[in-house]
């Protein structure tokens, strides 16, 4: 299990490139096209040859260490194909808007009015459609596919989900964009505006424990923090409790998650609950949300249920973060 749909489509993704071969192939045709209409006094036509972007053959290159090794990149990247959707985040708040991102993330609520000229790649993206964006840079996850093909289009940079927290991965995209200041800035701020707050959060909150919990198809899904949802403020910032059950299976562990039937619902709900339905398929949340078990919680009986937004909080980027904060610590002080 990953983080949400937008995760799986990552593996249609991984087949489509095997596709790649052909469309390079058809890019250097193209290319030939070009030279002949040149020396025949003509331009060949937008639809068959992409116009070529000079810094991303002209820049200065560096090194940056990746998860997927040490890649020559452009110091300055100016086409960024983020095809991960929960990275975007990152480069629109660092000012490195991509050109490029899945659905799912132009989607997102939070992002609303920073998309001006970034084309969405649908939920699978083709190599067609890459190739068509001219990116100086890609951006995927460590472990799919076909990284090899990718990189005959661009260099391509992979990061494991989870190996770093959302501030060293901030840091990362500062040094990979060449904007070290920015994301050094943000994460300041960001640690000023939690710890202002953090005293009077567990105040309120003291003893209580919080539960972030997603009603799916089969059950419920139980989180802890980096899985976005508020986890990384409620669990890591705020320092606040899970219930014992929660903490053991989704912080304790290391895995970021678990997956409980609906029988088990009152081991792992909290005196507080964060929930939304969940984005990875088309279940039906009532199913959990109209049971009796889900009724006779002590939370939705006081009244401290508070629904995230499923479009938008499952991420964890900067941008969904400073959203997150308002809406999480207003929940948190008003919880009864």
């Amino acid at each position: 299990m990953k983080k949400s749909k937008t995760f799986y489509p990552l593996l249609v993704f991984s087949i489509m490139l095997t596709l790649l071969l052909g469309a390079c192939g058809q890019a250097a045709d193209n290319s030939e096209q070009a030279n002949q209409t040149a020396e025949n006094g003509s331009s060949p036509a937008p639809s068959e040859v992409a116009e070529a972007d000079p810094a991303a053959s002209e820049g200065e290159t560096v090194t940056f260490k990746a998860d997927n090794g040490d890649i020559t990149v452009p110091k300055n990247p100016k086409r960024i194909v983020d095809t991960t959707a929960f990275y975007s985040g990152y480069f629109l708040e660092l000012g490195a808007k991509p050109v490029g991102i899945l659905q799912s993330a132009m989607d997102n609520p939070y992002f609303e009015g920073m998309l001006d000229g970034v084309e969405s790649l649908g939920e699978a993206p083709t190599p067609e459609q890459i190739l068509s964006l001219n990116p100086d840079l890609i951006i995927v996850f460590n472990g799919i596919e076909g990284v090899d093909k990718l990189q005959e289009i661009a260099p391509v940079v992979a990061f494991d989900y989870g190996k770093r927290n959302y501030k060293e991965q901030m840091l990362e995209f500062g040094k990979l964009t060449g904007k070290e200041t920015e994301a050094q800035a943000w994460v300041q701020q960001w640690e000023k505006k939690i710890s202002d707050i953090k005293p009077e959060i567990q105040a309120a909150v003291g003893d209580k424990t919080i539960s972030i919990l997603n009603p799916y198809e089969k059950g419920v899904y139980v989180f802890g923090h980096n899985y976005g949802r508020g986890g990384d403020i409620i669990y890591g910032e705020f320092g606040l409790k899970a219930p014992p059950e929660a903490q053991k299976e989704t912080i304790d562990s290391g895995t970021g998650w678990a997956s409980i039937s609906l029988e088990k619902l009152p081991e792992f709900s909290g005196d507080i609950i964060f929930t939304s339905p969940w984005s990875g398929d088309n279940s039906d949340p009532n199913i959990v949300y109209d049971n009796a078990i889900w009724k006779a919680l002590p939370a939705v009986k006081a009244g401290n249920v508070f629904q995230l937004k499923a479009d938008a909080d499952t991420f964890n980027d900067p941008i969904t973060f400073e959203a997150q904060f308002k809406f999480i610590t207003e929940s948190l002080l008003s919880a009864k």
